[in-house]
């Protein structure tokens, strides 16, 4: 059971995180927000894509990213064999595109989408869009690092999607600016 210390006031928890305390752990790794991005690639069977937050710069020069599948995702063979993949990183009114690439979700059925010139679904109107190309995998527990050299890269204006505490939302700055 987590330790109860406070601090400023407010109650803090510390514990060390294994089987018992998962929950704890999970509810821990939930503060930190994120935000919210579509992984897509393409595989023998058509245009594949999965719904993740574990994405992050890597490198300016050369321009790496990473992003993580779990190895327990059934998506997870085809990102891990896909020489290419693009990461689209969502904007604040596009939580339903991001339910689509989630288990279950209708994926690219009846979604407006291009192929780039490596053959790699690209979904327009996103936040911002990296193309990559793989350039090396590391195992990490139960998830696999993927890092990418980014090929091609676009943006524009608009708020994020963000990942909160299992919930979505909107950025809000500090001052309410």
């Amino acid at each position: 059971m987590p330790s109860a210390d406070t601090i400023q006031g407010l109650k803090e928890q510390v514990f060390i995180p294994n089987a018992s305390t998962a929950r704890h752990y999970r509810n821990a790794l939930g503060t930190f927000t994120t935000g919210v991005t579509v992984v897509t690639a393409t595989t023998p069977k058509g245009p594949i894509g999965m719904t993740v937050n574990s994405f992050t710069s890597v490198s300016l020069d050369p321009p790496l990213v990473l992003w993580s599948p779990a190895k327990s995702s059934s998506r997870h063979p085809a990102f891990t064999t896909a020489d290419h993949f693009a990461i689209h990183v969502l904007s604040a009114e596009q939580d339903r595109l991001s339910a689509r690439f989630t288990r279950g979700g209708l994926g690219f059925d009846e979604l407006e989408w291009t192929e780039n010139s490596e053959g790699v679904p690209v979904i327009p109107g996103t936040l911002a869009r990296f193309e990559c190309q793989l350039t090396s995998m590391h195992d990490a527990g139960d998830h696999t690092l993927l890092i990418g050299l980014v090929l091609r890269a676009a943006h524009r204006e608009g708020d994020p999607l963000c990942f909160s505490r299992g919930m979505f939302g909107r950025f809000a700055s500090a001052g309410g600016q």
